[in-house]
């Protein structure tokens, strides 16, 4: 597999993350290098480590993961999306992505569940999986990281519910992993 592939592949994992990193930097009510770094490692160990789990497990699984994987993501992603759109609406100033681990670890899972598949296939190709991924996490990580300073530029904007923003973004990322998966399957 050529490292322009790997790249692409990458990229296209990236996008979840992105868009969920994005929603946390929203949240922030300032930049800070600490919760951008631990959100940007958080997702990019989970992308690529997940793929690595994928070519792990290989073929001899694949069929009971991919029954459910989507569901799973749906139903994280809805909770914490549906939570942060609740909290938009209560008095105080609180977060819900507060970027506590714990918080960090259920979105990883989440929005790294199709790594899983792309490190199963990987294994079906033969393919080499140290590479691909590093690059995955990296690109992830990379990628996480401007999410959370863009989202945090964005989220100064005045009178803007950034965490009902934040919450439909989470929802919509939930819902669109459930179409590919069941309908568009």
């Amino acid at each position: 597999m050529s490292f322009i592939t790997i790249l692409l592949i990458a990229i296209g994992l990236s996008m979840d993350s992105l868009a969920v990193s994005i929603s946390g930097g929203l949240c922030l009510q300032k930049f800070t290098w600490r919760h951008s770094l631990k959100m940007a490692a958080i997702m990019g160990g989970f992308q690529g480590g997940m793929t690595w789990l994928g070519w792990l497990l290989g073929s001899r699984f694949s069929a009971y993961i991919t029954q459910f994987d989507h569901w799973i993501a749906f139903v994280l992603l809805g909770y914490l999306g549906g939570k942060m759109i609740y909290e938009s609406f209560q008095k105080e100033e609180k977060s819900v992505i507060s970027f506590s681990t714990r918080m960090l670890l259920t979105l990883g899972v989440a929005t790294s569940i199709d790594a899983l598949a792309v490190g199963i296939s990987m294994a079906f190709l033969q393919t080499g999986i140290w590479m691909p991924a590093v690059v995955i996490a990296l690109t992830t990580f990379t990628l996480s990281f401007l999410g959370v300073l863009g989202g945090c530029r964005f989220g100064q904007i005045k009178g803007l519910k950034v965490e009902l923003l934040g919450g439909v973004i989470l929802i919509g990322i939930g819902i669109k992993i459930l179409v590919e998966h069941t309908l568009l399957a």
